[in-house]
């Protein structure tokens, strides 16, 4: 065994380089300085392939070690990446060559900053026994297995922790190499699988023009960014990491060569940087005959224009702008809740207006940031009034449609400044004008009306809620079911609304102004209300979100016709279990099949509601929701009375879950009461219907 034992010559040396490069952001890093970590070199007696070829359709784990020196077993490696941008997190990628490699791997490890201990380019041994091979969205890798894995019989590995980390990978003594990148062609990808986890070079490619002119990551989250090859349309993406060091960086505009390390997530190849200077993007004209950098925004010869004017320029409901204008304004909102979906509204000091973007997750662009100053070349794009309320965008039939993905790079440039506050401009429900929609405003001491106490922002579909001030004026609060708080109760005190003020009308003389919150927090009311009494929410008294998976002996599920029963799934839903039944089974299948609630008191109770989540897939019969007082044992022969619960309308998705809104079970009170799911299927439909987050509660 060789060891160097100069610690305090390392230490002295880390935090030299933290005193002269603590402020260097330039992704240059030198060479760890690996002094004082221990090495030892092995005798290898496993290939990555004879390893990856142990992994058949579960889990292999390797055999503890015995006294008998055949059963250990040492996998040998260079590696593949680097973590030292942060861009790689918790995996050490590997391959069987540093310049002609047959194999790569991945190494699922507990452990940040590895490149200190085992940079790219070390050699590497692994002591595979008491280690596992599973895959993780189709990718082998090398980890330990869990218990939860065992049980289940999952194919799949966890990290290796922390602190086992050295235990099971051990620097080999000999220098580090320079890892030379495997050129690949997107064609050769299906042949050369086994380099997954290998440093590939692809040359020829550019970043899809649908991402031009945006940084590597948001802040904190990961994202994808199609790469495309001159000569395939095959879908292969970057996946960079909010964390990355460089995930601020603007992704490079031209057209070159792309090193990284392969990889794949079921069926789409994608790949991970080390470091962006391992890229040579930027030559042009591009393969999209995009012939220069569309990312900087020369001024030179465009006339500036407010949004006033912008919307002055308005003729008819659909106007093409053929004027080289420029117009610089504030967003104001956007879709990071959910709220609002595929558009922003921008405004300056003369005024909002809604912009139209055939994009998702608008928010994740630095351009489209909250409190962001964004340039929008106006040249080509249209203006004009829809359903009462003038938007910027594309031609879509006859009306103002939404800017096509592609084309976002030619229209919308950073400003380059930073976010500051939004200001709104403070409103009352009665001043309102047409001026000011599209406006950020502000409406004190308002509250919701009391007809919608109780209930959530929306039920099923986009909804209406009404808020009131002191002198009796209303206005709608529109929330969309797909926002993340549409399920959340409204609050029931006064406060101020901080909204986006929109407009719409069924006929030029029939219209309302509605208000948009981009975040719940904008309506946060906590105030006695303008009566002077303080609303006190029903707390829960009972709730169930099927969590741990499985019925707990407070649910009762009776199967009256047909094999197929209510369970629980946590499929597309992560750690979320829910209730779920389908009659579908191979075929549509006739069902009859219960899930009934305990039984909750509501003895001494004067308010009490239920409440829960649903969701459907395919067409059959709707669920049916009922309570009762008085549950014999045997549905048939019990007394139910259905409730008029809000359920999920959208056949053709998952993921959309819907608020059944607070049902009054007012009928009950004094009494105990159980809720009781019944579905039912035929064999012309079977649709699947999921059941979560049930609530009751009383007062």
């Amino acid at each position: 065994m060789k060891i160097h034992n100069s610690f305090l010559k390392f230490l002295f040396a880390i935090f030299a380089a933290l005193v002269i490069t603590g402020c260097v952001h330039d992704d240059i890093y030198d060479t760890p300085n690996m002094q004082g970590y221990q090495c030892q070199d092995l005798a290898a007696n496993m290939t990555i392939a004879q390893v990856k070829a142990l992994h058949g359709t579960t889990a292999y784990v390797f055999p503890e070690a015995t006294n008998d020196p055949t059963t250990v077993k040492i996998l040998q490696g260079y590696v593949s990446s680097t973590d030292e941008t942060g861009n790689i997190y918790k995996t050490i990628y590997i391959q069987d060559d540093p310049v002609n490699p047959t194999h790569g791997f991945t190494i699922s490890v507990d452990a940040v900053s590895t490149y200190t201990k085992y940079p790219q380019g070390s050699k590497i041994y692994i002591k595979l026994n008491g280690l596992a091979i599973g895959t993780y969205g189709g990718l082998v890798q090398l980890g330990v297995r869990d218990a939860n894995a065992i049980a289940t019989g999952a194919d799949a590995v966890s990290r290796i922790p922390e602190n086992a980390v050295s235990n099971y990978l051990v620097r080999s003594c000999s220098d580090i190499v320079k890892i030379e990148p495997k050129v690949l062609t997107y064609a050769q990808f299906a042949a050369n699988q086994n380099l997954l986890g290998a440093l590939v070079k692809l040359e020829n490619v550019e970043f899809d023009s649908r991402v031009l002119c945006t940084t590597y990551a948001p802040e904190g989250t990961s994202v994808d960014k199609k790469l495309n090859q001159q000569g395939s349309t095959m879908n292969v993406v970057v996946r960079n990491s909010g964390f990355a060091s460089f995930a601020n960086q603007l992704i490079p505009a031209g057209k070159g060569t792309f090193v990284g390390i392969f990889s794949k997530f079921s069926s789409t190849h994608q790949f991970y940087i080390n470091r962006v200077t391992d890229l040579e993007m930027n030559t042009f004209p591009r393969t999209d005959a995009i012939t220069a950098n569309p990312c900087g925004l020369e001024q030179a010869g465009l006339t500036t224009k407010t949004v006033a004017e912008v919307k002055a320029l308005s003729t008819s409901a659909l106007t093409q702008i053929t004027g080289d204008f420029l117009l610089k304004a504030k967003v104001t909102a956007n879709d990071e809740t959910g709220n609002l979906y595929k558009y922003i509204y921008i405004e300056d000091a003369t005024g909002g207006i809604r912009v139209n973007i055939n994009k998702l997750n608008l928010y994740q662009d630095a351009r489209f940031k909250v409190g962001k100053d964004v340039f929008i070349k106006l040249k080509n794009l249209y203006v004009g009034n829809v359903n009462g309320e003038m938007q910027l965008g594309q031609p879509f039939g006859a009306i103002v449609g939404q800017i096509a993905e592609a084309d976002v790079y030619k229209y919308f440039f950073d400003s380059n400044t930073p976010v500051t506050a939004v200001v709104p401009t403070e409103k009352t429900i009665s001043s309102l004008t047409k001026a000011d929609v599209g406006r950020w405003i502000k409406i004190k001491d308002v509250e919701f009306i009391d007809g919608d106490l109780g209930k959530t922002y929306a039920a099923g579909a986009a909804t209406n809620r009404t808020l009131k001030d002191c002198n009796g004026n209303t206005i709608f609060l529109r929330t969309s079911n797909f926002a993340n708080f549409a399920t959340n109760e409204i609050d029931g005190g006064k406060g101020d609304v901080y909204a986006i003020l929109s407009y719409y009308e069924t006929n030029p003389t029939n219209g309302v102004y509605q208000l948009w919150i981009p975040k719940q927090v904008h309506a946060d009311f906590d105030n006695p209300r303008c009566d002077g009494t303080v609303y006190t929410p029903l707390p829960t008294i009972y709730s169930e979100n099927f969590a741990a998976g499985g019925f707990s002996t407070d649910w009762t599920t009776v199967n009256v016709l047909g094999a197929q029963v209510w369970n629980t799934s946590n499929q597309g839903n992560g750690t979320n279990y829910y209730a779920v039944m389908s009659g579908f089974a191979g075929g549509n299948i006739a069902n009859e099949d219960w899930l009934i609630s305990k039984q909750v008191s509501l003895v001494g109770k004067t308010k009490a509601t239920v409440s829960f989540t649903t969701d459907v897939r395919f067409a059959g019969n709707a669920l049916e929701v009922f309570a009762t007082e008085n549950y014999t044992g045997n549905p048939a022969t019990t007394t139910w009375v259905a409730l008029p619960a809000t359920l999920d309308t959208n056949i053709a998705a998952y993921g959309d879950w819907v608020s059944s809104g607070n049902i009054n079970l007012s009928a009950f009170l004094g009494k105990n009461v159980r809720i009781a799911f019944k579905y039912t299927s035929t064999t012309s439909a079977a649709a699947t219907w999921e059941v979560d987050d049930f609530k009751i509660k009383a007062l």
